[in-house]
This record gives structure tokens, C-alpha cells and sequence, in this order.
């Protein structure tokens, strides 16, 4: 069994060195070059897909168009669900990363951006950041919107997703592309992987980088690969690992 996870191209806060979150930020010109080679080297790989998954956050969805663009696939269908949003850095959110280091300090930043279990400052109830009130999510009951979440919570709402949405997809054969963000993925990594929750902080997922996972029939990682130049590669996972330094 394959399944193909890919986290958005870089997006404007991304460059910025923002955390981002629920806030609906766009790519940026090189994030849409990332998505479209990402399209070129999954099509010259010889990947095609029969459904495709992405959050309700346009940074996420505008990768996917621009990779089924680039692969000549754009009929393919698209299953949009918040459950696959980014991780809600609550407080944070528009904040730069190297300047809240500064502020709190690294080890404080690092906690609230790759930690299992330790939540953001949350964002108050009035906040104009807050998704209670966004239109997206007026279908959406309000108790499964976050005012922030931890990498716990966030786990909490897309392996649920994942079990009753998509792996039986995968069971049946079919050829399946989720793109989503950082955390979300991560949530994924964790789960595939068998991470403990200590594993997980070391984890980063570059930018627009085409991951593939093959799985046996009980769902075990027999190999996982990313596509692209390893160079390129080793550099855009170092700097996500940076994002959070106060230099």
C-alpha cells in the first residue's frame, strides 16, 4: 500500500518567519514553485492519483492545485476537511519565531512548536483570530475549534480523521495524495512511524517535498522516501529546524 503526503509550499508568514497556524496566509511565488515541481518530479516518477486530500487553509490547497496542474490531473477529486488544518498556534499566531525567542527564549519557543503535549497561549474568545466566528467553519460545531492546541490535540483530531476517511482508501487500492501542513503531517509521521513522544520533537517536514510511504498489510512502514535533490532536501528540513532560534 502507497500514500503520498506532501506539506504546502512555503507561504508568506513561512518566509516571514511567522507562526502561522489557522491563519489563512498564501504561498508565495517560490511556494508555488515548490508545489509545481513537486508535480513534475511525482508525474516523471511515474505517481498518479485517484482521490487527493487537503485542509480548508489556501496555502495547503493552492499546493495541491499547483501540483494537479503540473501533472496534468486537475480532474482529480478534492476532499477538503479542517481536521487536516495546521496545528492552532493560538496567542502566537502572526508572531516572528526568532523574536519570540529573544522574548521567551528558545527552549520555551521550541516547546511550544515541536512538544508533544504543551499547548501555545491560547487566544481569547474575542480575538480577531480566532476561527469561532470565520465563515469557513460556520457549519463546524464550535467546541472542535481551538483557541491553540498542542501537538497532542492536534493528533487528536487528524488520526480520527485519517482512520475513518482515508485508510480504507488505501486498503482498497486506491492511489491517494494528502497535502496538509507541518504539524498535521506530523501527526501522520507520529502515527506511521511508531514515534514516541520524545521521537517526535525531532521531526521537521520540508516545504513542497513530495513524501512516500509504503506500507504492508498491517500497516507497517516498509519505506518512506521523500522526492527530490537530497541536498535541497537536507536544507529546507534545516530550516525548519532553525525557524524557532533567536539568530
Amino acid at each position: 500500500m502507497e500514500l503520498v503526503i506532501v506539506r504546502h509550499g512555503e507561504s508568506e508568514w513561512n518566509k516571514k518567519n511567522l507562526f502561522t497556524g489557522w491563519s489563512d496566509v498564501d504561498l508565495t511565488t517560490f511556494g508555488r514553485e515548490q508545489a509545481t515541481n513537486a508535480g513534475i518530479d511525482l508525474k516523471n516518477e511515474g505517481f498518479s492519483f485517484d482521490v487527493a486530500y487537503t485542509s480548508y487553509l489556501k496555502r495547503a490547497i493552492h499546493t495541491l492545485d499547483n501540483i494537479m496542474d503540473s501533472m496534468d490531473n486537475v480532474y482529480l477529486p478534492v476532499i477538503k476537511a479542517w481536521q487536516l488544518n495546521e496545528k492552532s498556534y493560538g496567542a502566537l499566531q502572526g508572531l516572528n519565531k526568532a523574536e519570540t525567542a529573544k522574548k521567551y527564549g528558545e527552549d520555551k519557543v521550541l516547546l511550544w512548536r515541536r512538544s508533544y503535549d504543551v499547548k501555545p497561549p491560547l487566544l481569547e474568545l474575542d480575538d480577531e483570530r480566532s476561527p469561532l466566528e470565520d465563515p469557513a467553519y460556520k457549519t463546524i460545531d464550535k467546541k472542535f475549534l481551538p483557541l491553540g492546541e498542542s501537538l497532542k490535540d492536534t493528533i487528536e483530531r487528524v488520526i480520527p480523521y485519517f482512520e475513518n476517511n482515508i485508510k480504507m482508501r488505501v486498503e482498497n487500492g486506491e492511489k491517494v495524495i494528502i497535502v496538509a501542513h507541518g504539524n498535521s503531517l506530523r501527526a501522520l509521521a507520529k502515527y506511521f512511524d511508531k514515534l514516541s513522544n520524545e521521537e517526535i520533537l525531532k521531526v521537521n517536514i520540508p516545504t513542497g517535498i513530495p513524501l512516500v510511504y509504503d506500507f504492508d498489510k498491517n500497516w507497517n512502514v516498509v519505506e518512506k522516501h521523500y522526492i527530490g535533490d537530497p541536498d535541497k532536501i537536507k536544507k529546507l528540513i534545516e530550516s525548519v529546524a532553525n525557524q524557532g532560534k533567536s539568530k
